[in-house]
């Protein structure tokens, strides 16, 4: 029989690692932006000939 409670903590210790990476590479992203000098922010507006991906 699997032992559940093995496997759930086994995928909240890996879900955790991922949220930690997402972070960190946010972190990184912004730090980047931030050490440009006079960063200009830019607002980025969707197409208004976009239609949905999926063909719906």
């Amino acid at each position: 029989m699997p032992d559940y409670k093995q496997m759930y903590i086994k995928m909240a210790q890996e879900a955790e690692k991922a949220i930690r990476i997402l972070i960190a590479a946010q972190q990184d992203c912004e730090n980047l932006y931030l050490s440009e000098e006079n960063p200009e922010p830019v607002l980025l507006r969707p197409r208004e000939d976009s239609e949905c991906t999926d063909g719906k």
